[in-house]
């Protein structure tokens, strides 16, 4: 990897998270467990790092200002996104890694966009940075953490999977809606999953 740009980066992220200490230290374990999943599926270590050090780079800005400039730069936010503000950091996050560090990768803006819904068909940089942020070492409240650790770097789709069903349940029991996005990705892993019980059957 370019040690220099990453350390670079890596400087400006703390310094657009100062007022989180844990959530630059979440930043730095999401970063660190793409680089391992990178390795383990043949994804190009140094993307998977960058995807991970940005993807919260929206994180600490108020909910007021991620909604102002979504609306300036032009971001559509569904209504849901509207009434849940902690969905919106993903959006303008990869906005963000554009203008702000300038990042051409569009492999890396798509998997920070889409690191808190998930999307119908992600790419492995995707799933990675997807289940990264749910996985890296300092998560501890999950249900079945532990199976899904060790499930991602053993079955990538069926992990994606699960820690959809999970969030699904949580948000459910929480009375909390659900992003339509979630669900139809949801429903594509489903599918997946179950045709390949089928095929191991047969």
């Amino acid at each position: 990897m370019d040690n220099l740009y990453i350390e670079k980066l890596r400087r400006q992220v703390k310094e657009a998270l100062k007022s989180d200490k844990m959530r630059f230290r979440h930043t730095i374990g999401v970063a660190d467990t793409c680089a391992c999943m990178a390795m383990r599926y043949g994804v190009d270590m140094q993307q998977a790092y960058i995807a991970g050090l940005l993807h919260d780079c929206a994180k600490c800005v108020p909910d007021e200002v991620k909604i102002r400039q979504c609306r300036k730069y032009n971001i559509y936010l569904t209504d849901i996104e509207l009434k849940n503000e902690y969905l919106i950091h993903s959006k303008l996050g990869a906005f963000y890694a554009k203008e702000l560090y300038g990042i051409k990768d569009e492999q890396i803006c798509s998997a920070i966009k889409y690191h808190t819904t998930a999307k119908c068909d992600m790419s492995m940089l995707e799933k990675i940075v997807f289940l990264a942020d749910y996985i890296e070492p300092y998560r501890n409240k999950a249900k079945n953490l532990e199976y899904i650790r060790n499930l991602a770097f053993v079955d990538i789709d069926k992990a994606v999977y699960e820690v959809l069903k999970d969030t699904i349940k949580y948000l459910k029991q929480s009375d909390r809606p659900i992003d339509t996005t979630t669900e139809e990705t949801f429903n594509f892993y489903s599918k997946i999953i179950n045709s390949t019980h089928i095929e191991e059957r047969r």
